[in-house]
C-alpha cells in the first residue's frame, strides 16, 4: 500500500503518536504490503483442498450443538462449528442451508476462488466439502471470540483504545488486500465477522467473501450494518462494503452499536 490511500486506508494512522500505556508499536506499517499478504502466512498454511463429509463430521463430533460458534446458534440459516482435525488442527466449519447452493459446480468455483487468498489479516479459507446436498466451508479457527463480544458485551473492562485502532487498521488492510485480489465484495460485514486469533490480533473472517447463496442475497442477520439501498435491492456492492466499514468504525469509536435510522424505520414494518 505504501503511501497510497485507498477507500479503506486510514491515512492518518502513521502520524499517530501516543505516550499512553495503551499505545503499541506502529513499525510494522512500513513493511506491510496488502497486495502480497503482509508477512505471508500462506507459507504455513496448507493449500486449499476438499474435505470429505466424514472428515468434517468426525472433526465436529457429528456436528454437535456443543461445537456451534455462530452468533445465532442453531437458529442461524448457515451454522458455523468449531472442529479438530486428525492432525490436531482446529478449524471452523460453515455448514450452508441445503437450499443455498443447489449447483455444486457454482459452489466449488466460488469456494476455490476465495481459497486462493492468503493473508495474515484474514481467517483464511483452507477447504470445502461438496457431497450430495451438503455444502461446507473450512477455515482457520480463531479461538478468542468476536469483536462484538469484546466491544459490546465485555465483562471485566471495555476494549482499550489501542486495540480499537488496531482493529480499524487491520480490518482496512484485510479489505484492501481482498480488493486488490479481485474480491472487493464482502457479504454481511459486521462486528461478528471480526475474529481474534491465538495472539489476540483481529482478523476478518473469510466466510464473508463468499455469498451465502447463489442469488447473492447476503445480509441475513445484521441489518444495522447494511446501507439503506440494500433494503430495496437486496444486493451487495463495493459501495455497500464501504458503508458497512464506516458503521463498524462508528461502533469502535463509541463502544456502542448505534443502528442507523433506516434500520429503526424498517423495524416498524
Amino acid at each position: 500500500m505504501g503511501a497510497r490511500c485507498s477507500k479503506f486506508s486510514l491515512c492518518w494512522w502513521p502520524h499517530l503518536k501516543s505516550n499512553s500505556q495503551d499505545s503499541f508499536d506502529l513499525g510494522f506499517l512500513a513493511s506491510f504490503d496488502p497486495e502480497n499478504g503482509g508477512k505471508n502466512e500462506g507459507d504455513s498454511l496448507p493449500s486449499f483442498g476438499e474435505f470429505s463429509l466424514d472428515q468434517l463430521r468426525a472433526a465436529t463430533s457429528g456436528f454437535s450443538s456443543d461445537n456451534i460458534v455462530s452468533e445465532h446458534g442453531e437458529k442461524a440459516p448457515n451454522v458455523v462449528y468449531k472442529g479438530k482435525l486428525e492432525d490436531d488442527r482446529w478449524i471452523a466449519v460453515k455448514r450452508f442451508n441445503k437450499s443455498a447452493w443447489p449447483d455444486s459446480r457454482q459452489f466449488l468455483e466460488e469456494a476455490r476462488a476465495v481459497g486462493q487468498l492468503r493473508n495474515e489479516r484474514l481467517a483464511n479459507l483452507i477447504g470445502c466439502c461438496c457431497e450430495g446436498e451438503e455444502r461446507l466451508l473450512v477455515a482457520e479457527f480463531m479461538p478468542n471470540e468476536t469483536l462484538s463480544k469484546h466491544l459490546f458485551h465485555w465483562e471485566a473492562q471495555p476494549m482499550k483504545w489501542a486495540m480499537r485502532l488496531r482493529v480499524a487498521l487491520y480490518l482496512a488492510q484485510a479489505l484492501e488486500y481482498c480488493s486488490s485480489k479481485g474480491r472487493a465484495l464482502y457479504h454481511d460485514l459486521n462486528a461478528y465477522r471480526v475474529l481474534f486469533d491465538q495472539d489476540g490480533n483481529p482478523r476478518l473472517s473469510c466466510f464473508g467473501l463468499m455469498k451465502n447463496s447463489r442469488d447473492g442475497k447476503s445480509y441475513s442477520t445484521n441489518l444495522a450494518f447494511t446501507p439503506p439501498e440494500y433494503l430495496r435491492t437486496g444486493r451487495v456492492t463495493a459501495e455497500s462494503v464501504v458503508y458497512s466499514f464506516g458503521t463498524l468504525l462508528l461502533d469502535l469509536l463509541s463502544g456502542k452499536h448505534i443502528p442507523p435510522s433506516h434500520v429503526k424505520l424498517h423495524s416498524l414494518y
